[in-house]
């Protein structure tokens, strides 16, 4: 025989029904609450991690201007040390110097350009001779593309013998034997002077 359902069991029915409902926008209102807390913390985050990330790069940018003006005064530094040896050096050589010249520039059309750190005159010749506080392989090829163009940008001193040398603080054995093998004279440092680490045999590759 089948059960009567009255009012009260739908009444019942209906309210548990609704406590559920109102339990689950209560539940999804609080879930939507955490998501949003989480939300603004996260932008809250991005924000934090933004500024840190301008102050950082503004902090390597402050970093490499100080590098580059140290590199600057080292370059100038190794510059004063091999200038004045550089007569003496030559001298031993058998190649008299009248003048030792620094921060030689001239410009071509089409912006082209080329500086010499130590510029070495005499009568019959001129070297040209590239400083670097640590000279690398790829300053060596530079140097010699350098020499090969020299008396296009100089053309007064088309009718004299050049000769290429490079100088450093630091110089790796493999560097001064390819500058060697290409012609160049190779100027490094020894205690407080600097000297030649091309041997008494070592005839250089003139343009």
């Amino acid at each position: 025989m089948s059960q009567t359902v009255t009012f009260d069991d739908v009444w019942k029915m209906f309210q548990e029904t609704d406590r559920k409902f109102q339990e689950m926008v209560r539940e999804d209102r609080e879930r939507r609450a955490e998501a949003d807390r989480k939300s603004q913390e996260t932008s809250q985050l991005i924000r934090e991690v933004s500024v840190q990330m301008r102050e950082t790069d503004r902090k390597i940018k402050e970093v490499s201007k100080q590098i580059g003006r140290l590199g600057g005064r080292l370059g100038e530094f190794v510059e004063g040390l091999v200038a004045p040896a550089c007569k003496t050096l030559f001298a031993q050589r058998g190649i008299p110097i009248h003048k030792v010249s620094r921060r030689v520039e001239a410009d071509l059309p089409s912006d082209r350009h080329m500086e010499i750190d130590l510029f070495v005159v005499n009568t019959d010749a001129v070297s040209l001779v590239e400083v670097k506080s640590k000279l690398t392989i790829e300053d060596v090829r530079e140097h010699m593309v350098r020499m090969s163009e020299f008396k296009e940008f100089f053309p007064e001193y088309a009718d004299k013998m050049a000769i290429g040398a490079v100088a450093g603080m630091v110089v790796e054995e493999n560097v001064i034997h390819f500058a060697i093998r290409n012609g160049l004279f190779v100027m490094v440092q020894a205690g407080d002077s600097v000297r030649l680490a091309n041997d008494e045999t070592f005839i250089p590759r003139t343009w």
